[in-house]
């Protein structure tokens, strides 16, 4: 029993009509990213990274050389409003991970580069980042790991 299974069980009792079905599996979902997105933070942060500037950094990091995106790319990518890529943008100039540079293909754009800093940082904390998920799906057997992975694809797809 968890915790989803204490509130589907007061469900049930309050409300039998109720198919509580989606509840279970959606609850659980919510439950795993919010202990998830915990565990992952603490390790980005013994790197001196949030896992908002991570997600920019890693996805400049793993488009390859020359590691520049335009901000539209980068939007598509992480899937966050514009304004929030601005934002986190803004925060990683200021910290010297990424700088603006003109888009050589169009001088009216910019594009979005990681600089040395940036590029360092991403390579300090992506080794640990990969070990710590590892780590949290160390409990799963190969075939749990896969049937998870080929029922999450699946849902996705629902949306993407």
């Amino acid at each position: 029993m968890d915790r989803v299974d204490k509130i589907l069980s007061q469900w049930q009792c309050e409300r039998p009509d109720l198919d509580v079905e989606a509840m279970g599996i959606l609850g659980r979902l919510k439950r795993l990213t919010t202990h998830l997105g915990r565990e992952v933070e603490q390790v980005l942060l013994q790197h001196g990274l949030s896992s908002s500037a991570f997600d920019v950094l890693a996805t400049l990091r793993r488009s390859g050389k020359p590691y520049r995106l335009s901000p539209g790319d980068l939007l598509a990518m992480t899937m966050v409003s514009s304004g929030t890529m601005t934002n986190r943008i803004d925060q990683l100039e200021k910290a010297g991970f990424v700088e603006r540079v003109l888009n050589p293909d169009d001088r009216r754009s910019v594009l979005i580069a990681l600089t040395e800093d940036g590029f360092a940082a991403v390579e300090s904390a992506v080794g640990a980042h990969v070990a710590n998920q590892q780590r949290l799906i160390e409990n799963l057997s190969d075939e749990d790991k896969a049937a998870l992975d080929a029922l999450l694809r699946k849902f996705l797809a629902n949306f993407e």
